[in-house]
Parts: structure tokens; sequence; C-alpha cells
């Protein structure tokens, strides 16, 4: 992590991610593109609040799936990317196709890699999951066999191969979930990059704008007319039963998971929720 001097004293609690490992080049032009942001407006109207402005950004597009299959690859940079969490790759393909994966950690610029039904055990192979063996830390899951990449693909996360059962692997997700995967189905080896994305303070308002988000409000401090939780002389309790959005809708305890939904016959272990402090 970067810690700043505190000077100005806004800089006292900041802290970043270090990007000095990064290589110092530009985006790849042909793997980029301009992207409309998304300012919560409707036809001028506030549709999603908290959000706008925001610094101007290039898209990267991300090889989540395995478009090359047995082609040998060989990283070329280690690079920032505006859109996501963890690091990405830039790769050249032996047959002069260039791409960017997802970069897990410990990825060294000069490296080869290579995506293949049973390809060696190294850091950012890409191979099928009943051929990973117990014990190892995978990313970029298919939910479906060739398919992409849909579990696991924020900074620092990995998943555990817990055992191989039939057609079926079972992964313990970041959350501490233990799902059944399809084990025909794709799976990046290694951990993801920007461990320490967890623990980055923001430390001054002006970094949240940059990002595009504006500032949240808190529902005490409204107006009845505005908030359920508004009004009243000074700090004044809830005053409904149940925790309730602005628009009245309950929040606290209120379960939204389909119950029909296809996946909940795959769920071996639910996640073990953590305790309020």
């Amino acid at each position: 992590m970067k810690q700043y001097k505190p000077t100005p004293l806004s800089r006292r609690m900041q802290q970043v991610a270090d990007y000095s490992s990064l290589s110092k080049r530009e985006p790849f032009k042909p793997l980029t593109r301009s992207w409309k942001r998304g300012i919560g407006r409707s036809h001028g109207k506030i549709s999603s609040r908290h959000k706008g402005g925001g610094v101007k950004k290039l898209y990267r597009e991300i090889e989540f799936g395995q478009a090359k299959m047995n082609v040998p690859a060989k990283v070329v940079s280690i690079e920032y990317d505006p859109f996501r969490t963890s690091f990405i790759a830039l790769v050249s393909y032996r047959d002069g196709d260039w791409r960017y994966i997802l970069a897990p950690s410990d990825l060294k610029v000069g490296k080869e890699i290579v995506c293949a039904e049973s390809a060696p055990l190294e850091i950012g192979n890409r191979l099928m999951l009943k051929n990973i063996p117990v014990g190892s830390s995978v990313h970029n899951v298919e939910t479906m066999p060739m398919t992409e990449g849909r579990l696991i693909r924020s900074a620092g996360s990995y998943a555990e191969v817990l055992a191989q059962d039939g057609k079926h692997t079972h992964l313990r997700m970041p959350s501490s979930e233990v799902r059944k995967v399809i084990n025909t189905g794709y799976a990046s080896y290694g951990r993801l990059s920007n461990v320490e994305h967890g623990i980055v303070s923001i430390g001054i308002a002006g970094r949240n704008r940059r990002k595009g988000i504006r500032p949240t409000v808190r529902g005490t401090a409204m107006n009845p007319v505005d908030h359920p939780y508004g009004g009243g002389e000074g700090r004044t309790q809830r005053g409904t039963k149940r925790p309730k959005t602005k628009w009245g809708k309950v929040t606290g305890g209120h379960k939204t998971r389909v119950k029909t939904k296809y996946s909940n016959d795959l769920i071996i272990k639910r996640r073990v929720k953590k305790k309020r402090k």
C-alpha cells in the first residue's frame, strides 16, 4: 500500500494500491473503446441516486472465456483497468492475436501461459475444473461449460477446490459458501491480483467524486416528507417497525433470493453471515 504524508491534512488517512509494479505503457488501442458513463439520469431526471460526474475512462475489452484454445501466449504487460478492481494483463498469442485477460497475483511480464483442457498447473493457465487438484485456488470460473467466466472476478478473490464429485466440482467461494459447479467448465489457476484492494482508504471526498459517486445523505437527516426516518427533534429513533428504504420497501431481514432459482440445488452450504459489531 502507498500512504501519503499528511500535507495537506486531508491526505492523512489516504491509502492507495501500489501501482509501481505495473507496466509503464498506454492501453492497447485495438482492444479499447469509448464508454458512455451512467450518470443516474433518465430524460434529465434522477433515476438512480448518488451517481454523476467522474473522470473520462476508456473501456478495455477483456477475454473472460477461452477463445484461443491450445495456443500459447506471452504476457506483454500488467496494466490498470479503471472499470474493475483487479489488474489486467495484455497477452500476445503465438498466432499474432492480442487479448486482455484478468491478471492473477504473481503473474510476471514475459511468462508464457496457455488455455487447454489439461494445461500445466501454473499461474495464469486456464483449464477444466476436473483437471484441477483439490486444494488449488481458482478464479474466473464458468457456471456452464464453454460460456465465459462468471464467478470470482474481483481483486484478490479466489475459490478453493474442495472435492471432485462425479460430474461436479465442489468450490468454497470467497463468501464461505460451498457450491457445486459442472467440472467440464473452465477456470483460471491462481488468485487474482491487487490483493490489497480491500484495505484501501479513500481519505478525501474528492476521490469518490472522481469515481462518479455523489454524496449520500442519511435518512434521519431528512424531513418527514422525504424519508420514513425523517423529522423529529434531535437524534430520534427510527420510528418504524422494520428498516425501510426511502420509498418504504422493507430491507432488514427481508429475503430477496428467488426460491425457485436454478442454482439453489447446487449450493451445498450457505455462507456464514457476518455478525454486526
